[in-house]
């Protein structure tokens, strides 16, 4: 099973972010964390790294009951969005497929809520 579901846009990278962020908010989801990946390893490593944002998304509601079903699942909350932009200039959405995540986890009251998040973001990542 794949962990991740991807689609290259023809968005610059600022207009990807703005529209990836905008259409989760359509499927209820909002952006707790923002990690510019590229200005982190600059200042931490002194390295150079293409474009590249972490999105912690997070839909309220799935969140309840997930942790309703699973307490320390929080450790895998909240669903990661990237967003990049490749060396020959294209721009890259991914998100984490929580199917696949929740596979490493033995408790089957997470599988209904797994797979409406996981519907919800490939949504997210066909509309773009």
């Amino acid at each position: 099973m794949e962990y991740l579901t991807s689609q290259k846009v023809d968005l610059s990278y600022d207009q990807a972010i703005e529209k990836v962020t905008d259409l989760l908010k359509e499927e209820g989801f909002g952006v707790l964390t923002e990690i510019d990946v590229k200005d982190t390893l600059k200042k931490k490593l002194d390295v150079d790294f293409k474009k590249y944002k972490i999105l912690g998304a997070c839909n309220p509601n799935f969140a309840h009951k997930a942790l309703q079903a699973e307490d320390k699942i929080g450790v895998m909350l909240p669903c990661n969005v990237i967003v990049e932009e490749n060396e020959d200039g294209t721009v890259e959405v991914s998100t984490v497929n929580p199917v696949a995540s929740m596979q490493a986890v033995s408790n089957d009251r997470l599988q209904p809520i797994a797979d409406e998040v996981r519907t919800r973001l490939e949504k997210v990542i066909s509309n773009l």
